[in-house]
């Protein structure tokens, strides 16, 4: 959502963007507002997917209630849990196409040239967020402000994914949650 802000450039977009790139996390008034606008829209109105939201209590006590006001279920969440070293490393490894968007990872999903993409020999960057120094100021801040949330939810329908596997791995186990509540709910 905070991308599709950016990419519109928006007033929201704009603020968004000088946050992000001083390695900031942007507050929870302005992210709810962007929440609010895109649950809003058609494609949210037998459910939705929100992936990196909410990150503190306060983004999940205004979920809470958005989600009351509007007769929806109390959410099942998924946490991938990584290492914050491990994420700072593939992070800081990523790298795009600014012709096609195509994104890699050096570590594990280089180009075939280095530096160059495999669709049109454009040379790779790497976004102004995804330096390291910018990458742990944002991964420190993420914890401080995104642990107590786990905790928040750890009564609820809580359930941890672990992150550091191979994608298929992951994928495995995102899906035994998924079946397991999908079988419930036709109970």
């Amino acid at each position: 959502m905070l991308r599709e802000e950016v990419a519109a450039g928006s007033e929201l977009g704009l603020e968004i963007t000088s946050i992000l790139a001083a390695g900031g996390l942007v507050n929870d008034g302005l992210v709810n507002r962007i929440l609010v606008n895109r649950i809003a829209k058609d494609d949210c109105r037998k459910g939705f997917l929100l992936d990196g939201y909410p990150r503190t209590v306060s983004q999940a006590k205004f979920l809470e209630n958005r989600l009351n006001e509007k007769g929806l279920a109390q959410p099942l969440v998924l946490h991938l849990d990584v290492p914050l070293g491990v994420l700072t490393r593939r992070i800081a490894a990523r790298r795009q196409c600014p012709t096609c968007g195509k994104i890699y990872n050096l570590l594990k999903d280089p180009p075939i040239k280095k530096n160059k993409c495999d669709n049109d020999g454009e040379f790779l960057s790497r976004r102004r967020d995804d330096h390291p120094k910018v990458v742990n100021s944002r991964l420190e801040s993420y914890k401080a402000s995104t642990f107590p949330v786990l905790a928040y939810y750890q009564s609820g329908n809580y359930h941890r994914v672990d992150g550091d596997l191979s994608p298929d791995e992951v994928f495995s186990q995102v899906e035994a949650v998924l079946e397991s509540q999908m079988a419930m709910a036709g109970k």
